[in-house]
């Protein structure tokens, strides 16, 4: 028997891959399915399931694909119904896996469907479970994603109290749990950095599954939880209904596009331009108008936060030869309409004489000799635990998450200084204010991590004044 956890950092993803004589399972797989068979084709095994844990609302699943190209079994648990072929389980049925057997255990709270799949080895021993949403490390799964007119989340939640007491808790304490997703997923609010643990130790330290009542349980799991992305319920519904092939949504992003041409097409299509590249290269030249949310960071969940339209046409800049890169960890969230990118990046751009654009900014030292100096106004964009914690004296908070609705009440005129935790949001954000109109702004490289450690004076107050 082999068991392997597949971790995506940038999405906080696990999926699983098992095996036991020449037969494999892929529980939650990504997009991309590729990685997956030729894996199980290396181990000389056969792809015969792939199992959902539930209707995936942070990431596009990979089942379909998968499916079609192995001929694997599509598995959810009890009440999912799908627009596509697959196989809706009862509640403790079970499949067998080369001498293995893995058990459906029905655990709605975080969606009505949410499964556990329990893996049972050859000698009939409770090995591990498959928690998916239902049970995380040192945590939960949010209860409000699949609120209906008729199921509120204090329902599912109380649906979620329900299944870790009488399905996960009454299993054995050495079993080992391979959750969904890590710290970093916006499907919990309190997930370790670690990616998995036995069921054992989560009892101990997991404040959920702590001595309480239902009632005390739901006002737990309800309390802090933070309005989820705009992109989780249109990829919930992809993965519900069915998408595009990946193999059509790379073919066509991998358009190569001389500057002329980009150009263009950026016109005639009403294109989003993505720049890609890393914050303080984008900031010393860049495309007019172009957006940078840099690949090395949580680059998909920051296109999925702010992009609104999945079928936006997105053109990219990238760093040469991480073009396929980004087209596929946009995919991943469901923006599959990238038509094309701009062939030799940003100094191809550069060297034909177009427009180009920067971003002032100055260090944190810059930041703190000025700010003795004079009054600034000052803009954190980081969360807003982030800035409760610790912030510069009289900064106002604008978290990037919600720069829709406050960028219109910003003034052209008076200039402002921004920043972040490190450098990452405060460069999308400023690409977003260049986009806008805006020119009355400089960036603080190194974000709130670099001006900490300068004499700047700062505080824990929350700021609650407004800028116009």
């Amino acid at each position: 028997m082999k068991v392997e956890q597949i971790y995506t950092g940038c999405l906080a993803q696990g999926a699983y891959y098992i095996e036991s004589n020449g037969e494999a399972a892929i529980i939650d797989p990504l997009r991309e399915v590729a990685p997956y068979i030729l894996k199980a084709e290396k181990e000389g095994a056969t792809i015969k399931y792939v199992f959902e844990t539930h209707f995936h609302a942070d990431f596009v699943s990979g089942h379909i694909d998968l499916a079609k190209k192995t001929g694997a079994t599509i598995v959810y648990g009890p009440t999912a119904e799908t627009g596509f072929e697959s196989h809706t389980a009862t509640d403790g049925e079970e499949f067998k896996l080369g001498n293995i057997t893995i058990r459906v255990l029905h655990t709605p709270g975080h969606t009505p469907e949410s499964s556990c799949y329990l893996l049972i080895d050859e000698n009939g021993k409770y090995y591990s479970l498959f928690s998916g949403d239902t049970l995380f490390i040192g945590d939960v799964g949010r209860p409000d994603l699949a609120v209906k007119s008729d199921l509120t989340q204090n329902d599912l939640a109380g649906m979620l109290y329900d299944s870790l007491r009488n399905k996960v808790m009454t299993l054995p304490d050495d079993l080992i749990i391979y959750p969904a997703h890590g710290a970093g997923s916006a499907c919990g609010k309190n997930m370790s950095k670690e990616t998995w643990d036995t069921l054992g130790h989560q009892k101990q330290v997991n404040y959920a599954l702590q001595p309480m009542s239902k009632e005390q349980f739901i006002k737990e799991v309800t309390s802090g939880i933070l309005p989820p992305p705009q992109y989780f319920p249109k990829n919930a519904l992809m993965n519900k209904k069915g998408y595009d092939s990946i193999d059509e949504v790379l073919q066509h992003g991998s358009r190569k596009l001389s500057p002329a041409e980009f150009e263009t097409i950026a016109d005639a299509e009403g294109a989003l331009v993505l720049d890609t590249r890393k914050p303080q290269e984008f900031a010393k030249g860049y495309v007019p108008n172009s957006i940078n949310i840099g690949l090395d960071g949580q680059f998909a969940a920051w296109v999925g936060a702010l992009v609104i339209d999945l079928k936006q046409p997105i053109l990219l800049i990238t760093e040469p030869g991480r073009e396929e890169e980004a087209v596929t960890r946009l995919a991943r969230v469901g923006y599959d309409h990238t038509i094309g990118y701009l062939d030799g990046g940003f100094e191809a751009w550069k060297n034909s004489g177009e427009e180009v654009e920067t971003i002032d900014t100055i260090s944190a030292e810059e930041f703190a000799s000025r700010f003795k100096k004079d009054t600034l106004q000052v803009i954190d964009v980081r969360k807003e635990s982030e800035y409760r914690a610790e912030h510069v004296e009289e900064a106002y908070n604008k978290p990037l998450d919600s720069i829709n609705d406050w960028i219109g009440n910003m003034n052209h005129k008076e200039h402002f200084y921004i920043h972040c935790a490190g450098g990452y949001r405060s460069m999308i954000t400023a690409s977003i204010l260049k986009a806008r109109g805006f020119d009355n702004f400089t960036e603080v490289a190194g974000g709130f991590g670099a001006i900490a450690k300068t004499d700047v004076p700062k505080t824990d107050f929350v700021c609650q004044s407004k800028l116009s």
